[in-house]
């Protein structure tokens, strides 16, 4: 009997998104999966205050905070998506297949930097109602942290911010498109919105349990009253003197809960909106 080598399944060519498609269709997962995800993201926050997850309003008002993360999640997600993409569709075809991934984490990094243009401003207020820092509405808050710091108020935490969102996505994008082309090697198609869906899920729960120290000290320094408790340093003392090296994995649970349940929703989203802006 002769046995005959199966011949590999051929890899379908990876079709990569316009900076239009990739801009549309990021705005639209990133407002369905913020809030949809929200009272996730408010107990998470509670629980990594410094005043306490009680103090903090507990499991009332899961909801408080949602407007400015409906107004800022769609432009961030949207701004995030075309600079991944732009420098992406830039970078690409200069490099050989196994050097693919220096480009994602580089693209990743310039997106998050960007985008957090947008997403600081917005997770300050939406932060402060979470923990019920600020009385008042959103509206109120904005005011109040115009008043008191000006312009620069609403920049609290940017590199922080940038510090844990970069080295997320550094993870989270690389890992995502590596499941993808996993998913086009064994199923010999272009992956589909609940492969993509699940690729972003396990890489983002993994790069989200890996980044929750970084999320904890941003939580602190955009909910810190006044000024001189927002350095880095400080804050990173402070939390290992009152809890220790677990203070720093503070809603961790929660967080990789939140943000596999995200990953899920927010690729699945984002696969099937570049499916219906490029009809396909």
């Amino acid at each position: 009997m002769i046995f005959r080598k199966k011949k590999a399944k051929a890899i379908p060519p990876r079709k990569e998104r316009s900076i239009q498609t990739s801009f549309l269709a990021g705005a639209v997962a990133g407002l369905v999966v913020d809030v949809a995800l929200f009272p996730l993201d408010t107990l998470k926050t509670r629980l990594q205050s410094q005043f306490g997850f009680w103090k903090s309003g507990g499991f009332k008002g899961i909801y408080k905070g949602v407007g400015p993360t409906a107004v800022g999640s769609a432009p961030c997600a949207a701004v995030f998506f075309a600079a991944y993409n732009a420098f992406k569709l830039t970078c690409i075809p200069y490099v050989r297949p196994h050097q693919e991934f220096i480009v994602q984490m580089a693209a990743a990094t310039i997106g998050e930097t960007v985008c957090c243009i947008v997403r600081v401003p917005t997770e300050i207020i939406k932060q402060r109602r979470q923990a019920c820092v600020t009385e008042g509405s959103s509206v109120k808050v904005f005011t109040t942290i115009l008043k008191k710091d000006g312009i620069n108020g609403f920049y609290r935490g940017f590199w922080t911010t940038v510090l844990r969102d970069a080295p997320f996505s550094i993870i989270q994008f690389p890992l995502w498109e590596f499941f993808k082309s996993e998913f086009r090697r064994n199923t010999g198609h272009e992956v589909t919105p609940s492969e993509g869906a699940l690729s972003g899920a396990v890489a983002g729960a993994v790069a989200g349990a890996l980044t929750t120290p970084l999320d904890v000290m941003k939580t602190r320094i955009m909910l810190a009253v006044r000024y001189e408790e927002t350095a880095i340093v400080p804050v990173m003392k402070t939390i290992y003197k009152e809890s220790g090296v677990i203070g720093f994995f503070a809603g961790f649970l929660p967080r990789v809960i939140w943000i596999f349940l995200g990953g899920g929703i927010f690729f699945g989203v984002y696969e099937e909106a570049c499916i219906i802006v490029d009809g396909d």
